[in-house]
C-alpha cells in the first residue's frame, strides 16, 4: 500500500465539496477540515507548544530550508527527530524548501538535478534535490513531508511555468522513490505530491494528472495565495478543487483568513497553513466575530472590554483591550505571547464550528452568517 490508508472521510455538505474527515498519522489524528500553525524555526512564534496543545492542534508545521540551514538535519535527528528537539508531541507537516527557494528567485539556480541557492544566513552555495529533501525530512522524523517543486507567482509566463510543472513532476517521482526506501528502513511519515500548473486549467489538469498517477498518501495545491486577485485564487481553487480524488487529503498550502478557509473548504479542502495569524497578532491585528482588530489605535487606550467578547480564550478572560493596547506601545514580550494565543485560539475554534456546521448540513448557512458579520471591519 502506498497511497492509500490515512484519510478516513466524514460527513460531505450536500450544496458543496465541503467535507469532514481524520488524517491517520504517527502522533495521532487529525480532524479535518484544520488549521495547521507555522513554526518555520521549529518554533511558532510567541507561543509555547504547551500552550499550543491547550488550544487543541494536533498538527502543526515547520520549515525545512531554514532547519536544514540552522540547526541542521544532523542534529535534529540526533536529538529524536522534530519531536525530540522541540517537545512537541503531536503531529509535524514539514514542508520541502520550495517555497522558500520561490521567495529567493535572485539567488536561486534550477536544474534538472535540483536547486541551488545561496543561504539567506552566510550565504554559501547549497543544492537540494527531491530525493535530499526526503532524506531531511526523514530525519526530522516528518508525519507529513513535502515533495520539492517549483512554485511560481501570478504574472509568470508559460514557458516557465510549463517547465516548472515539468520539474515538479519529475522531483515528484524521485521523492516517491527514495521516500519508499526511508519506509523500507522503518520511516512512517506521509508524502504528499503538490498539484502546480499556475493559473492555467489545461496545465493544472496535466499537473494533477501526473501528481495523481503517483499514488502518494496526499496531494497539495501549490502556487495559489502568491499575489493573483481574490476572484482569480476563487476561481482557480473551485477548478483545482474538482480535480482531487475523495480518497486522499486535501492541502492547500499558505492560507490563513477565514474568508480563504470558508472558500477552500467549500472546494474540498482539508489542510490549510500560513504564517498571517501569528504574524498579524505581533503587528497589532487581533481577530473577532466582526473583522480584525487593531489594538494599536488610541480608542482602545481606556477600553476595559476583552478582545472578542464572543471569545472563549484565557487572554479574552483575563485581559481587556486597554491592557493590551499598553502592552503593544511599550513593546512588551508578553503582548505577542497574548495577541499570538488569542488569534490561534480564535482561529481553531473557528475552523472547529466549521466541521460542525458540515456535520449538522449548514455549511453554507454558516458562512453566510459568519462573513455578513466578519466584513463589518473594526479597524
Amino acid at each position: 500500500m502506498q497511497g492509500k490508508g490515512i484519510f478516513i472521510p466524514g460527513k460531505r455538505d450536500p450544496n458543496t465539496r465541503a467535507r469532514t474527515g481524520q488524517v491517520i498519522l504517527p502522533h495521532g489524528r487529525v480532524p479535518t477540515p484544520a488549521f495547521m500553525p507555522v513554526g518555520t524555526n521549529a518554533t511558532v512564534k510567541a507561543i509555547s507548544v504547551q500552550d499550543l496543545e491547550e488550544i487543541g492542534f494536533p498538527i502543526i508545521l515547520a520549515n525545512t530550508y531554514h532547519l536544514m540551514l540552522r540547526p541542521g538535519e544532523e542534529l535534529i535527528r540526533d536529538s529524536g527527530g522534530l519531536h525530540g528537539f522541540t517537545g512537541w508531541r503531536r503531529n509535524f507537516l514539514t514542508d520541502s524548501g520550495g517555497f522558500q527557494i520561490f521567495s529567493l528567485a535572485p539567488f536561486r539556480k534550477l536544474s534538472d538535478e535540483g536547486a541551488q541557492f545561496r543561504s539567506h544566513i552566510d550565504g554559501s552555495v547549497r543544492f537540494l534535490s527531491p530525493e535530499k529533501a526526503v532524506e531531511i525530512q526523514t530525519a526530522f522524523n516528518s508525519d507529513i513531508q513535502m515533495q520539492l517543486d517549483v512554485c511560481t507567482p501570478w504574472g509568470t509566463p508559460e514557458n516557465e511555468v510549463k517547465r516548472a510543472l515539468w520539474l515538479t513532476s519529475n522531483w515528484a517521482g524521485r521523492a516517491k522513490k527514495r521516500w519508499l526506501e526511508e519506509r523500507d528502513e522503518g520511516y512512517e511519515g506521509s508524502l504528499f505530491g503538490i498539484i502546480q500548473g499556475g493559473f492555467s486549467h489545461e496545465l493544472r489538469t496535466q499537473s494533477a494528472a501526473e501528481i495523481l498517477s503517483l499514488d502518494l498518501p496526499g496531494v497539495a495545491v501549490g502556487g495559489l495565495s502568491v499575489g493573483e486577485p481574490a476572484e482569480v485564487y476563487a476561481e482557480q481553487l473551485a477548478f483545482v478543487g474538482g480535480l482531487l480524488p475523495d480518497d486522499r487529503p486535501h492541502y492547500l498550502m499558505g492560507i490563513g483568513t477565514p474568508d480563504y478557509i470558508l472558500e477552500a473548504v467549500e472546494n474540498g479542502i482539508d489542510l490549510f497553513d500560513c504564517v498571517f495569524p501569528t504574524r498579524i497578532a505581533r503587528n497589532g491585528l487581533l481577530f473577532t466575530e466582526k473583522g480584525p482588530l487593531s489594538i494599536k489605535k488610541a480608542e482602545f487606550e481606556k477600553d476595559f472590554l476583552p478582545i472578542d467578547p464572543e471569545c472563549g480564550c484565557k487572554v479574552c478572560a483575563h485581559y481587556s483591550r486597554a491592557y493590551l493596547h499598553h502592552l503593544y506601545k511599550n513593546q512588551e514580550i508578553l503582548y505577542s505571547m497574548l495577541g499570538t494565543y488569542h488569534n490561534l485560539y480564535f482561529l481553531h475554534n473557528f475552523v472547529r464550528r466549521v466541521r460542525n456546521s458540515i456535520e449538522a448540513g449548514t455549511f453554507e448557512a454558516f458562512k453566510h452568517e459568519f462573513l455578513s458579520t466578519y466584513k463589518q471591519r473594526l479597524d
